[in-house]
């Protein structure tokens, strides 16, 4: 990924939704500029959720997802339209499509619905709104005028390319209110602080470049003011020694956690990225919480392991290999590992006994709330790689020293 680029999991994510041939495929095109979904005369063109990073103005880098109509018939057309209501967990913004001479349908309230329960953010786009004119008497049937439109609601035309200009400023104006200004670390300094991170460079480490959160926390600290020193785990000891000054923090690649513990020196805080983006993509008092869980594991008990991207598996895997290894010896048992990834994620978690989630940092914080909510739902115990780590580590309330009320709940 080029550095000058946004990451997915930190853009505006918009999904389209509506019934089948009520235009959301063009209009995603109208909008994008580009043919980024086919369409076609017949219903049901999209079978999967669509999507793609770009840039829109004015609302600048986004997501934009287009799914298939709630409408769509059959056994397919089931798993399509549970597909299409997983979206809404990623969503920030909803662009609900009607077909502008048919107007509001049962199953669009049934989204309405939805959006309004997820207090998501919502445009009722209704398009084919060039064909109004030509049929008085339908417009009148459909209730659809541009004299009774709400404040979220907006008249286009895919075909004709009308409004689509004032549906991006509408979507401009929402973006306001979902743009995240949170931070990965930069609150937790002051200007002048010195931070080392730890990245162990091994066979799992992509060549050349760094991955994401180390270059995410990098640029947070730069930003915050603060100086930042990178080292290998074997070198932490050294690039102490060769410091002018103790270090505010030191932020350590939780696989590394156990190794390096013992050399931090004593009042300098504590903790991995992967705890950092616990607090920064979802809940960090829920993922602490569980990871207590871990020591109540039996024989056969269902553990679900889960990430947020998809990689090419290599031997000492985290996911597939370190994880399950430190589960085992552990709780002193032989669980039962189930493994999902990418957009995967089981709605049904009531078999599971524990969830072990990846920091995130592919997933937008919206995606990782509702995967958490998932859990919280289903009474599941939900932990991530670093906080899981550190407590098969022992040494989980050394690495929550950045956050002391953390710390209470231990």
């Amino acid at each position: 990924m080029s550095l000058n680029a946004v990451a997915s999991g930190e853009r505006i994510h918009i999904g389209f939704f509506g019934m089948r041939n009520a235009g959301k495929s063009s209009l995603v095109n109208a909008v994008t500029g580009q043919e980024l979904a086919v369409v076609s005369d017949v219903k049901g063109t999209t079978t999967d959720p669509v999507q793609k990073a770009m840039e829109i103005l004015p609302l600048g880098p986004v997501v934009v997802i287009d799914t298939p109509g709630l409408d769509d018939e059959g056994e397919l057309g089931l798993k399509r339209v549970e597909k299409a209501r997983n979206v809404l967990g990623k969503t920030d913004i909803a662009i609900l499509v009607v077909d502008a001479t048919v107007g509001v349908q049962e199953l669009d309230r049934t989204l309405i619905a939805m959006f309004e329960e997820k207090k998501l953010p919502y445009i009722i786009a209704y398009n084919k709104a060039d064909l109004l004119a030509e049929a008085d008497s339908v417009a009148g049937k459909a209730g659809v005028s541009e004299k009774g439109l709400k404040e979220n609601e907006i008249l286009v035309s895919a075909e004709k390319k009308q409004g689509i200009q004032e549906l991006k400023e509408k979507l401009g104006a929402l973006s306001k209110g979902v743009e995240n200004d949170k931070k990965i670390v930069g609150d937790l300094l002051e200007p002048g602080d010195l931070v080392v991170l730890v990245i162990p460079i091994d066979k799992a480490a992509p060549k050349g470049r760094l991955i994401l959160p180390q270059q995410q926390t990098i640029r947070d600290i730069l930003d915050a003011g603060c100086v930042v020193t990178v080292c290998q785990d074997t070198e932490l000891v050294a690039t102490l020694h060769a410091l002018a000054k103790k270090p505010k923090m030191i932020i350590t690649d939780s696989q590394v956690f156990g190794k390096i513990e013992k050399d931090v020196p004593e009042g300098v805080l504590f903790t991995s990225f992967s705890i950092l983006f616990a607090r920064y993509k979802g809940e960090l008092d829920v993922l602490v919480k569980g990871a207590a869980a871990l020591a109540s594991l039996k024989d056969g008990d269902k553990v679900l392991i889960s990430e947020g991207c998809t990689h090419h598996r290599q031997c000492g895997d985290i996911g597939t290999e370190k994880m399950p290894a430190w589960v085992r010896s552990y709780a002193g048992c032989e669980p039962e590992f189930v493994f999902t990834s990418g957009v995967e994620f089981p709605n049904d978690l009531s078999a599971y006994k524990v969830i072990i989630h990846c920091g995130g940092c592919m997933l937008n914080e919206k995606e990782m709330k509702s995967r958490i909510a998932k859990a919280k739902g289903n009474d599941v115990p939900m932990v991530n790689y670093g906080v899981a780590i550190a407590q098969m580590h022992g040494i989980l309330k050394k690495s929550l020293s950045p956050f002391p009320e953390m710390q209470k709940l231990l």
